[in-house]
């Protein structure tokens, strides 16, 4: 599936065209904020950084095609309610097929610099994500297509209208290949969550549920289609694992058996660290923001988590209010953070250079300022770091 509409230019055209910066680059700081058009800027990080795959975890939370313009003011920030005296963050006016290319551009760049390992999260409102999403399966490969995770942002609306009331957006969730990395966040136990769960208590005291021990489809020659204990799977199913596994787990005392001889695997409650994260989450936006259209850093970080490793590469080139560098800075990643606001830039800079710099944080960055003069990028201020740019994988 392919959406066609005028000025689609050709990934070719677009990789090889695109216009990128130069560089003057002095210190040796891992993490960096650039100023500039992030589509100049990503090539430049392409060519000029030699970061093509080396870029663990993209996220992004582009503009959502609004028409809209974003405000702040020195005591207030309003998506929908500015005043005449707030100062514009950023103009959300791109629409229609203007805005689709407009992220494409950048998407195919984005592909271009994930590691195979990597992964990217697009951040999008439902009334433009699908169409969205069908770009993203034309870049990314419907095959790398991982979850469309719906977003609870805010509490329920009574306002009136011909519709359901919107308490929700959309993040759609792609990997480059088949083997992102993916550390399977879980969501802690509540109390209710182990008296509904774990219903059974051993001998020992220990709060207990059991899981049967087959699976749907039938094995022919299979080792799972074979008899444990003269029981074979029932009808249509198939062992979840070996006899000899099988065996191994009765002889640990994990498989409980009903009077009727049905065998069930045991699963204690303090073994496991939570139950499986879901794709619908409640993180809902601040009542307060700092800056327009600000995320939630739980998010965030559980993003972070699930996608990366310490010392990862975050990217974010639609970095607004800083939360995903901020997170990227609290759980031990690089990253690389990119806006054209200076609005934005300025929240950043004051919000990172509050973290304190320390031996566990990656919170020293370099920033830079992207202009379209002969010198299209120069070095505006660099702040110290803790580790040198040799880990970051740049070549100098």
């Amino acid at each position: 599936m392919e959406l066609i509409y005028p000025g689609k230019k050709t990934e070719q055209d677009i990789l090889l065209n695109t216009p990128s910066c130069n560089l003057i680059d002095n210190n040796e700081n891992n993490n960096m904020l650039i100023k500039g058009n992030n589509l100049n800027v990503l090539q430049l990080l392409r060519q000029s950084f030699n970061l093509s795959g080396k870029i663990d975890l993209i996220y992004i939370d582009p503009p959502f095609a609004t028409n809209t313009i974003f405000t702040i003011g020195k005591d207030r920030v309003s998506t929908i309610s500015p005043s005449q005296n707030d100062d514009i963050a950023y103009r959300d006016n791109l629409c229609g097929f203007e805005f689709i290319e407009f992220i494409r551009e950048r998407l195919i760049l984005a592909k271009d610099l994930l590691s195979d390992c990597g992964s990217i999260y697009l951040h999008i409102d439902y009334k433009i994500g699908h169409y969205v999403k069908i770009i993203m399966d034309e870049i990314f490969g419907v095959e790398n297509f991982r979850n469309d995770i719906t977003r609870i942002k805010c509490n329920p609306k009574n306002f009136y209208r011909r519709a359901y009331g919107n308490i929700k957006d959309m993040i759609l969730f792609y990997s480059k290949t088949k083997n992102n990395i993916w550390n399977d966040p879980k969501i802690e136990f509540t109390e209710h969550d182990k008296e509904t769960l774990f219903k059974k208590t051993d001998k020992n005291g220990r709060a207990y549920t059991t899981v049967p021990l087959h699976a749907p489809g039938e094995t022919m020659n299979g080792v799972t289609s074979q008899e444990f204990k003269g029981l074979k799977p029932p009808k249509g199913r198939h062992w979840r694992c070996s006899p000899k596994e099988l065996d191994d787990l009765d002889k640990d005392g994990l498989i409980e058996w009903s009077t009727s001889g049905n065998p069930r695997k045991i699963i204690y409650a303090d073994e496991k660290h939570g139950k499986k994260m879901q794709d619908i989450w409640e993180f809902k936006d601040y009542q307060y923001p700092i800056y327009p259209t600000e995320k939630n850093i739980d998010m965030i970080k559980n993003i972070i988590s699930a996608s990366s490793n310490e010392n990862s590469i975050v990217l974010d080139f639609f970095c607004g209010s800083g939360t995903t560098l901020v997170a990227a800075i609290e759980l031990s990643r690089n990253w690389i953070g990119i806006d054209n606001s200076e609005m934005a830039i300025n929240v950043i800079r004051e919000r990172i250079n509050n973290i304190p710099n320390t031996l566990f944080n990656k919170s020293g960055y370099s920033y830079f300022e992207a202009t379209t003069d002969e010198k299209e990028l120069y070095n505006s201020r660099s702040f110290s770091a803790v580790h040198g740019r040799k880990r970051f994988g740049v070549g100098v």
